[in-house]
């Protein structure tokens, strides 16, 4: 079998980046960025306040000439000891020395049209100068980063439409199991499928695209249909990928002409895993049937692969002080942690079958072979998907 380190690394270098589309700035969201983003103008455009209030030129008091909100085009220059009231965002005429905030300026006089304004000097304060923030031209954004729903605001307000970004890997979910339920109630030898939901997010977290996923009974000949029909970049079965009387997975990548990469992985739980190329140049993953198993495939195998498709750097492993001692197997031992104050805890229930202590968990605790941990130790993680934790992964 391979070793667990290793294998993440063959699975990144067996995708390569998928080709550059342009998409709106919504639908782009989660991708990874293609070019840089560049300013088609400076931000702010133009002078504007950056608090409501008056905005003087000169030394006061000032006789307020006029009232600018914002979407209105710039009046004309102030004079000398000139006001004008001003809105939040709106342009500051030209000669303007800053401007004076509400609570700072009170207005007096006879005059209501032409009131005089009085008040500290704002010397220069709360005006936004255009290019304050980037100029024409700038590079905001370099290439190679996820496109964020803060970055399609700052892209919108710079003047883009679209951008340039790397495709998104599609993904076809394959679960095999005569025994498995999509919905309802278990019984008579059936359960409920524990995989197929936490799909979705998974793989959109680690920058994929889950296009269907399809329950797939133990058949060797329906197992061959799904993987010859399944569309897309990466085909992801789950069970099967043993040597069992039911695991049909080995011999229908034989009839396929696929080449296999990787024929199981020295870790616990989820040895049975699986990476292999199809003859038409779809990548295959093949994870075994349990649920923490096959989550802890989806970590060794599918997040580095699809980082790799989608142009995103590999996944790192962050550290932490354990809490806890870890037992060390003779394999790499994935432990369910979760983190508090900056050290991993232990969830408890991880054996290969149950979900419930990654349920809880933030990230897996990598615990290398014949060394166990104590408390204090530092212990290397693996983030399980969609983890927002302080230090996770964007």
């Amino acid at each position: 079998m391979t070793s667990w380190p290793a294998a993440r690394r063959i699975a990144y270098a067996a995708g390569a980046p998928l080709p550059v589309v342009t998409l709106s700035l919504g639908p782009a969201v989660g991708a990874v960025l293609a070019a840089p983003l560049v300013a088609r103008w400076p931000l702010p455009a133009v002078d504007t306040a950056a608090m409501d209030g008056w905005a003087v030129r000169g030394p006061g008091p000032w006789q307020v000439v006029g009232r600018i909100l914002a979407g209105e085009p710039p009046p004309g220059p102030l004079a000398d000891g000139q006001a004008v009231e001003i809105a939040t965002g709106a342009c500051v005429p030209g000669g303007a020395q800053g401007v004076l905030p509400y609570e700072d300026g009170a207005t007096t006089g006879a005059a209501v049209d032409r009131p005089e304004l009085s008040g500290p000097h704002p010397c220069g304060r709360n005006v936004r100068r255009t290019g304050d923030e980037c100029a024409a031209g700038e590079q905001v954004l370099p290439a190679g980063i996820v496109f964020s729903p803060v970055g399609a605001g700052l892209a919108a307000a710079l003047g883009h439409d679209t951008v340039a970004v790397r495709s998104r890997p599609r993904v076809s979910a394959l679960v095999t199991g005569t025994e498995l339920l999509p919905a309802g109630r278990p019984g008579g030898g059936r359960i409920r499928d524990a995989l197929g939901p936490l799909l979705p997010s998974s793989i959109a977290c680690w920058g994929g695209e889950l296009t269907s996923t399809t329950l797939v009974p133990d058949d060797r000949a329906a197992l061959l249909r799904a993987v010859s029909d399944a569309a897309g970049d990466v085909v992801l079965t789950s069970g099967a990928s043993s040597v069992g009387p039911a695991d049909h997975l080995a011999g229908v990548l034989d009839e396929l002409g696929a080449r296999v990469l990787i024929d199981g992985v020295a870790v616990k739980p989820g040895h049975p895993q699986l990476l292999a190329r199809l003859a038409d140049g779809r990548l295959l993953v093949g994870l075994p049937g349990n649920p923490l198993a096959a989550l802890c495939g989806l970590v060794t195998l599918v997040a580095p692969l699809l980082a790799a498709l989608s142009g995103r750097p590999e996944p790192p492993l962050a550290s932490a002080e354990l809490a806890a001692p870890l037992d060390a197997l003779a394999v790499h031992h994935l432990v369910p942690v979760r983190l508090d104050d900056g050290r991993a805890w232990p969830t408890g229930h991880g054996r290969a079958a149950m979900l419930r202590g990654a349920a809880l968990a933030q990230a897996f605790a990598v615990v290398d072979p014949g060394r166990p941990l104590v408390a204090g130790d530092r212990v290397a993680l693996a983030w399980l998907p969609a983890a927002t934790w302080p230090g996770a992964p964007a």
